[in-house]
C-alpha cells in the first residue's frame, strides 16, 4: 500500500491539467468550423450569384388621374337676364345645341339707334351722289362750251371743276360714314346672337349655377361662377406623374393598362399620347398624358386609377439579386468575389425587376457577387465562393 500511494497522488494532481488541455483542444476545433462552414481552418464560404444581362421588361404601379379630354366653363358674352335654360347637371349635349337664352332690353334700343344712324348716313350719301352727278354734268357742259371762244370764261370753268371735285370728296366721306354705320348695326346684330348660348362640343353638363331670371354677365374671374360647365367624357385624358428615374422608359404610342376602384375586376387601357418634356422641380416627376376611349361611359373624370406602368428597354442591363446590394452611409456597392478575394464595387441602382435589381457600375455579365451583401465582409478578404444557381437573375415579365 505504501508503494502505490505516490502514483495515486500524482494522478490526482495531473488530472485537472489534462482535462483543461483536452477542453481547450476541443474549443479550438469547434472554433475552426463555425456555422457558415469553412473550406479550411481560416477561409469562410460565401454564397454567390452571377451578374446577368438581359433587357428590362417589367411594370411598376403608379397613381394617375382621369380628366375630361375637353372642359369649358361657359360665361355669357353680354350682360342679360336668363330667360330660358334647357339643361341641368348630367344633361348630355351636342355641339351647337341651345343651352340657354338671355334677354337684354338695352340691345334692342342699341339696334334701333344703329339702324337710324345708318339710314341717315345713307340719305346723306345719296344726296351727295346726286349733287356730285349734277355738278359733274355742269362742268362737262361748260367745258364743251368753252371750246367756242368767248362763250365761257376760264374762271367759270375752273369754278365748276373745283365744285365737282369737292362734291366727289364729300360723297366719299359720306359713303365711309354709311359703311361705319352699317358695321355698327352688324355688330349690334352679332351681339344679339350672343343672347343664344349653344354647346361648344359634344359633352355632358357637369355644373349649373343659374336659373331663369338670374342676371348674368361676362366673367371669368375667380369671384364669378360660370353659368354652366361642360366636359367631354367620351374621350378622357389619363395623367400620370412618371418619376424621373423612369422617364427614359417612356414609349410614345405604347398601350398601358390601368384599373379603377369602381371596377376592381376589370382592366382598362390607354395609349401614351403626350409628354410634358419637362421634369417638375418639386416632385421630380414628368406629367404624361394617355388617351382613353370612354365611349361606353364607364369611367368618370376625377377617378384615380392605378396605372400598370411598363418599364421596357431594348438595350440589355445588368441585374443582381436585390439582397446583394449594400446601402451604406458612404456609398452603394456590391461585393464581387474574384480569384478568392472580395472586392467592393460601387454601383448605382435602377429599376427593381422581381427580386432582382438593375445596377450600373464596373461589373460584367458572369461576375460573381455575394448573395447577401454586408459591410462586415471587408475588401480583400480571402473566401471560398459557393455559387448559388437558383439566385441567378432572370427577366421579370409584366
Amino acid at each position: 500500500m505504501k508503494f502505490f500511494r505516490p502514483v495515486f497522488v500524482l494522478s490526482l494532481v495531473l488530472a485537472p491539467v489534462l482535462w483543461t488541455v483536452s477542453g481547450c483542444k476541443q474549443d479550438a476545433q469547434a472554433n475552426a468550423h463555425p456555422a457558415g462552414g469553412l473550406s479550411d481552418a481560416s477561409t469562410p464560404v460565401v454564397d454567390t450569384a452571377r451578374v446577368v444581362s438581359h433587357p428590362l421588361n417589367t411594370t411598376v404601379p403608379l397613381p394617375g388621374e382621369l380628366q375630361p379630354y375637353e372642359a369649358v366653363a361657359i360665361y355669357p358674352k353680354v350682360t342679360g337676364f336668363v330667360q330660358w335654360i334647357g339643361v341641368d347637371r348630367g344633361s348630355r349635349v351636342h355641339k351647337g345645341e341651345p343651352l340657354a337664352i338671355l334677354v337684354a332690353p338695352e340691345l334692342t334700343s342699341q339696334r334701333a339707334e344703329a339702324q337710324a344712324k345708318l339710314q341717315s348716313a345713307e340719305s346723306r350719301r345719296v344726296e351727295a351722289e346726286a349733287k356730285t352727278s349734277a355738278d359733274q354734268a355742269t362742268y362737262q357742259r361748260l367745258k364743251e362750251a368753252s371750246a367756242t371762244p368767248g362763250v365761257i370764261s376760264e374762271n367759270e370753268l375752273q369754278i365748276a371743276q373745283q365744285a365737282a371735285i369737292a362734291d366727289r370728296a364729300r360723297e366719299l366721306a359720306l359713303r365711309q360714314n354709311a359703311d361705319a354705320a352699317r358695321a355698327t348695326l352688324k355688330s349690334v346684330a352679332e351681339i344679339r346672337q350672343y343672347l343664344h348660348i349653344v354647346a361648344p362640343f359634344n359633352g355632358v353638363v357637369t355644373t349649373r349655377n343659374v336659373h331663369p331670371g338670374a342676371l348674368v354677365g361676362p366673367g371669368g374671374g375667380s369671384s364669378q361662377l360660370p353659368m354652366l360647365s361642360i366636359s367631354q367624357v367620351s374621350r378622357l385624358r389619363l395623367v400620370v406623374a412618371v418619376p424621373e428615374a423612369s422617364v427614359a422608359y417612356i414609349s410614345p404610342g405604347a398601350e398601358v393598362a390601368f384599373t379603377v376602384a369602381s371596377y376592381p375586376d376589370r382592366t382598362f387601357h390607354g395609349r401614351i399620347a403626350r409628354l410634358a418634356e419637362s421634369v417638375d422641380a418639386k416632385t421630380r416627376t414628368m406629367p404624361v398624358e394617355l388617351d382613353v376611349d370612354n365611349s361606353d361611359g364607364r369611367l368618370d373624370p376625377g377617378m384615380y386609377p392605378q396605372v400598370i406602368w411598363p418599364m421596357r428597354h431594348a438595350q440589355p442591363s445588368l441585374f443582381v439579386p436585390a439582397s446583394s446590394v449594400v446601402h451604406s452611409m458612404e456609398e452603394t456597392f456590391v461585393i464581387r468575389v474574384r480569384s478568392g478575394l472580395t472586392e467592393w464595387v460601387p454601383v448605382k441602382t435602377g429599376v427593381a425587376s422581381g427580386d432582382q435589381m438593375e445596377v450600373f457600375g464596373n461589373l460584367a455579365a458572369g461576375d460573381q457577387v455575394a448573395l447577401r451583401g454586408t459591410e462586415e465582409l471587408r475588401p480583400d478578404t480571402r473566401v471560398t465562393a459557393k455559387l448559388n444557381p437558383d439566385a441567378a437573375a432572370s427577366p421579370a415579365r409584366p
